[in-house]
């Protein structure tokens, strides 16, 4: 129904933002990350929008960029995942990063996001698996999921990826650290490497 809103900023509080359009005041439920890059009071805003039809209420969701919304309306195709639980996820994670906590299989991350558990977290790895790769903004986020998605073919890469999640990194973090090793290296080896790249990265 609605492709986009632009108008006045009026209004915004830590979920939401309300933009008047020729005097007609839009709330709009959001991300942290819209909210993040919504213009202040008083100046124009454009939010890319969409439109849950409930029984009881009609709820419009705006954000800022395209992807995100994309990204949302996938989020809110998986079953048991609705529109509050997939603002919340991107509240925690922009499209991108998301793509690489699916490609890595990385639940814990999802999870961080408010009210989201293990279970909907792991259906969300499962159902999107693959399908979120048009999401990565740069070269760099491309690189890192293929890397994900790379980590585990063998049994190496698999036990790598668990023995540093055991060590404290997230598995994203594992995951892409291992997917970047030659895959011909043996476990400890990989471990290895593998710490000393994220060491870098610090």
């Amino acid at each position: 129904m609605f492709y986009s809103i632009t108008g006045t900023v009026v209004f915004a509080d830590e979920n939401s933002v309300a933009l008047d359009c020729n005097g007609v005041a839009f709330r709009l439920f959001t991300t942290l990350n819209t909210l993040r890059k919504c213009a202040p009071v008083g100046e124009k805003q454009t939010l890319f929008t969409y439109l849950n039809v409930r029984e009881d209420a009609l709820d419009l969701f705006g954000f800022a960029e395209k992807s995100e919304l994309d990204c949302f309306k996938m989020l809110i195709g998986v079953s048991g995942v609705g529109p509050k639980a997939g603002l919340a996820v991107l509240s925690q994670l922009t499209p991108d990063r998301l793509a690489v906590c699916v490609a890595g299989g990385d639940v814990k991350s999802i999870t961080a996001a408010q009210g989201v558990g293990a279970k909907i977290a792991q259906r969300i790895v499962l159902e999107l698996k693959g399908k979120l790769d048009s999401f990565a903004g740069s070269s760099a986020a491309l690189g890192d999921i293929a890397a994900a998605q790379k980590a585990t073919v063998s049994y190496a890469g698999e036990d790598a990826v668990n023995a540093l999640v055991m060590l404290g990194y997230s598995r994203s973090e594992a995951s892409i650290a291992v997917g970047k090793l030659d895959g011909n290296l043996s476990t400890e080896d990989m471990i290895k490497q593998a710490l000393k790249q994220l060491a870098k990265n610090l």
